[in-house]
């Protein structure tokens, strides 16, 4: 892999670089991930996987690339190369020293978040899959926000769960119940399709240089804004200061604390199909709060 490290550096920064150093960052489930120190003084950020699914980091450079296009956004790191092949192995990407997150940090943050929600188009989804941590992510195209959230989100992961954890069948029969009740649960009437994230829990976003809200790691399609905000409480949630600013400068419909947990419920769902047992009792929690 060092060749086609190499020869990739070459073509970003357009001379011969060599590698330093490289400082393992411990990585996470999906991915190992590393800091290379470069021969013309600057750092680089690598992500590889020895098994990577098809298109895994190709899907990752177009949601960085949209995301990075949303004006007054959260910063984004730059792609600067790939890997060769049909199934590429690696990810460089440009480094973004973090910095400790001050008391404007959380205020700046919601408004770039704020912003980049304003983005939109006309339908919920994507003009291409991607892939919700190693997961298959459907982003087909739906003019209905509720169909979509109901069919390529909660049907999707229940189809998924039957087939690969043999999803206990009363759950599964409770899971039939919640999808049904969707419409009623779910009130989009006055929101447009947002520019999401997909998957903002604490490890994919940071403070950067000057306190720079910064986002990493992208699940990215156009939905309901509510499911960026519902996955920042997920797994703890930011200060106040974060919901109230964002409430400030892009107030959110009433009822979002109800709907919150609809919102999570896809990423619970896609826990349980990724890692297991231990996150089924809280996809059953959610499902009988909304059908019990």
């Amino acid at each position: 892999m060092k060749e086609d490290l190499l020869q990739t550096l070459k073509s970003a920064y357009g001379e011969p670089i060599q590698i330093k150093t490289s400082t393992s960052t411990g990585g996470g489930c999906i991915n190992q991930t590393q800091v290379l120190s470069l021969s013309n003084g600057e750092k680089a950020f690598l992500k590889y996987n020895d098994h990577p699914p098809e298109n895994f980091f190709e899907a990752e450079i177009k949601g960085l690339q949209l995301l990075g296009e949303a004006k007054d956004g959260p910063r984004v790191p730059r792609p600067l190369g790939i890997g060769p092949g049909s199934k590429p192995r690696f990810l460089i990407l440009e480094y973004i020293e973090s910095s400790s997150a001050g008391g404007r940090f959380h205020i700046r943050f919601a408004r770039a978040l704020a912003a980049m929600h304003r983005a939109t188009q006309d339908r919920y989804g994507l003009d291409h899959d991607n892939f919700i941590g190693r997961t298959i992510q459907k982003n087909t195209l739906e003019s209905d926000g509720v169909t979509f959230f109901r069919d390529h989100r909660i049907r999707f992961q229940q189809e998924l769960a039957r087939k690969t954890r043999g999803l206990p069948r009363d759950i599964d029969r409770r899971l039939d119940r919640f999808t049904e009740k969707l419409e009623n649960l779910l009130d989009l009437a006055g929101e447009k399709p947002a520019l999401l994230h997909g998957d903002l829990w604490s490890g994919n976003y940071f403070a950067g240089p000057g306190q720079e809200p910064c986002i990493f790691d992208p699940a990215t399609y156009f939905g309901p804004r509510e499911a960026d905000l519902a996955m920042t409480e997920l797994f703890g949630r930011l200060p106040q200061t974060f919901y109230d600013a964002y409430h400030e400068v892009f107030p959110l419909q009433p009822g979002y604390a109800e709907r919150k947990p609809i919102y999570n419920l896809y990423h619970l769902l896609n826990h349980f199909n990724l890692f297991g047992e231990s996150y089924l009792s809280s996809v059953d929690q959610t499902v009988k709060a909304f059908t019990e």
